[in-house]
C-alpha cells in the first residue's frame, strides 16, 4: 500500500454561513496527501471568540469548558480512524476518514462480513431473477473455506489470485449442491462472475486495496440454444390436448415464439401494453424486465390470435394482465409434457420460444440482425450475433443435405446414361 505523505487535522470557522444571531460554525478539515474533506461539527460560537492559531475557543470564554473538550474528544477520533484504515489496508482518504467518522462506512474486513454486507445492501438493487442465484455462489464459497482450507472465514486481505484460483478449481472437482444439476465450465464462469461482483464491492468501499480479479479471466464457452424449427411449431399448434393446462401453456409458449417476449414479460403483459403503432398497426410496447431497455413489437397473427382467445381474462382482479400465467416451474412441467406428446426432441423451456422468435421466426425469414436486436430489446448487437451464428450452422446443414441429394441425383442419371448406352446398337 501507498503510505500517505502528509495527514492533517484544523479546526476553522466557516465563516460563509454565518447564522442571523451572529454565530459562526465550526467544521473539522481533514487533509490526505493535499486532498481535503471537511466535517460540520454542529457546534456555533462568536467569532470574536475563536483563536485561530490554536484552532480553539479562547479558554476566557465560559462555551470553551463545553467545546474545547468536545473538539479534543473529535480531533482523537479522527486520528484512531486515521489509524485504522491504515491498519486495514483500506483506501486511506480524506473522504474515507470522514465516512469512518459520521459512520457511513462500516468496516468490512471479512469474506463472511463481505457477502452479508452485499446481500443486505447490494442484492435488493438486482432483479429478483438475477440476485437469486447469488445464494448457491455463496454456499459454494462457504464449501470452499470448510473443505479445502479448514476454515469457517477468511480476512479480506487473504484474497488473492491463488484464492480465486483454488475456488475455480473446487468448482470444477466439487459435488454439486443439486445433483441434478452439474456444474458445466458456462456454470462455473456465472458462480466466479458473481463472486467477481461481490469482491468488486469491497475494492469500491476501500476494504480492498487491489482488487485480485484484475488478473482474472472469465472464459465462457460458445454454446448453441435450442429453437423450435417450423415442422416443430406445426407439431405443437396442432397437436391435440384437452387438458386445461397444457392447452394454456402451449398458447402462452406460442405466443412468446411470435413476440419473443421473455416468461416475466409475457406474465406481466397488460392491456395498456398493446398500442397502435406508426403502421397503424397493434404494436406491443414494454421495457425488458432484465434491462428496463424498451422494446416495440409488431403484433403478428398468430400472437393477436391468442390475445383474443383470452380478452375476457383481463380484470382489475388481475391488474389487467393479458394472459394467465402459471408459476415458471410448472411452465416448464408442462413444456416437456408437450414435447413429448409433440414427438419434439429437446429440452423445452419458455426461453426456447424466445430462441425460436430470434431464429425460425425472424431471421430465417430475412429479417435484418439490426431489426431482431431491436425487437429482441438487446443492448449489444453481439448479444444477437450469436443468434445469427445459430442460423448459419442450420443452413450449412441445410446445404450438406442439399449437395447429398444432388449428389445422388447425379449418379442416378449418370448410372441411367451409362445403362443406355449399353443398350444402343447399329441400324444399317
Amino acid at each position: 500500500m501507498k503510505n500517505s505523505q502528509t495527514f492533517s487535522i484544523h479546526f476553522w470557522l466557516k465563516k460563509t454561513a454565518i447564522k442571523k444571531n451572529g454565530l459562526v460554525p465550526i467544521y473539522a478539515r481533514i487533509t490526505v496527501d493535499g486532498v481535503r474533506a471537511d466535517l460540520s461539527l454542529k457546534r456555533f460560537i462568536k467569532e470574536t471568540h475563536w483563536n485561530r492559531d490554536a484552532g480553539r475557543i479562547n479558554p476566557r470564554c465560559t462555551t470553551s469548558k463545553d467545546i474545547n473538550p468536545y473538539l479534543d474528544s473529535v480531533y482523537s477520533k479522527l486520528l484512531n480512524y486515521h489509524k485504522q484504515l491504515h491498519e486495514e489496508n483500506g483506501a486511506l482518504t480524506a473522504q474515507a476518514i470522514k465516512r469512518r467518522y459520521l459512520g457511513l462506512d462500516k468496516p468490512v474486513s471479512t469474506l463472511m462480513a463481505l457477502i452479508a454486507h452485499h446481500r443486505d445492501k447490494e442484492m435488493p438493487k438486482l432483479k429478483q431473477g438475477t440476485a437469486k442465484n447469488y445464494a448457491a455462489t455463496e454456499k459454494y464459497l462457504k464449501l470452499y473455506l470448510k473443505e479445502n482450507l479448514k476454515v469457517y472465514d477468511v480476512k479480506l486481505v487473504q484474497l488473492n489470485f491463488a484464492f480465486i484460483d483454488g475456488f475455480e478449481h473446487y468448482l470444477r472437482h466439487c459435488r454439486p449442491i443439486c445433483d441434478n444439476r452439474p456444474l458445466k465450465n458456462n456454470g462455473i464462469m456465472k458462480h466466479m462472475e458473481r463472486f467477481q461482483k461481490i469482491v468488486g464491492v469491497a475494492h469500491k468501499f476501500g476494504w480492498l486495496v487491489q482488487n485480485p480479479f484484475a488478473r482474472y479471466q472469465l472464459s465462457f464457452e460458445d454454446y448453441e440454444s435450442d429453437f423450435l424449427e417450423e415442422p416443430e411449431i406445426d407439431a405443437l399448434v396442432n397437436l391435440f390436448l384437452s387438458e386445461k393446462g397444457l392447452l394454456l401453456v402451449r398458447d402462452i409458449f406460442i405466443f412468446s415464439c411470435f413476440t419473443g417476449l421473455t416468461y416475466i414479460e409475457v406474465k406481466s403483459l397488460k392491456q395498456g401494453d398493446i398500442v397502435v403503432g406508426i403502421d397503424g398497426e397493434q404494436w406491443i410496447n414494454v421495457r425488458r424486465k432484465k434491462t428496463n431497455t424498451p422494446v416495440k413489437v409488431p403484433l403478428l397473427e398468430r400472437a393477436s390470435e391468442i390475445l383474443d382467445r383470452y380478452s375476457d381474462w383481463p380484470s382489475t382482479n388481475n391488474e389487467n394482465r393479458l394472459l394467465p400465467v402459471y408459476s415458471n416451474q410448472k411452465v416448464n412441467q408442462y413444456l416437456k409434457e408437450l414435447a413429448q406428446r409433440a414427438k419434439i426432441d429437446k429440452h423445452l423451456t419458455f426461453h426456447v420460444a424466445r430462441h425460436t422468435f430470434a431464429t425460425t421466426v425472424t431471421l430465417l425469414n430475412n429479417v435484418p440482425l439490426e431489426t431482431v436486436s431491436k425487437l429482441l430489446g438487446h443492448t449489444k448487437l453481439s448479444t444477437t450475433q450469436r443468434y445469427a451464428r445459430v442460423v448459419e450452422k442450420k443452413i450449412s446443414k441445410d446445404m450438406k443435405l442439399l449437395k447429398q441429394h444432388l449428389k445422388s441425383r447425379n449418379t442416378a442419371e449418370k448410372h441411367y446414361q451409362d445403362t443406355k448406352h449399353q443398350h444402343l446398337r447399329l441400324v444399317k
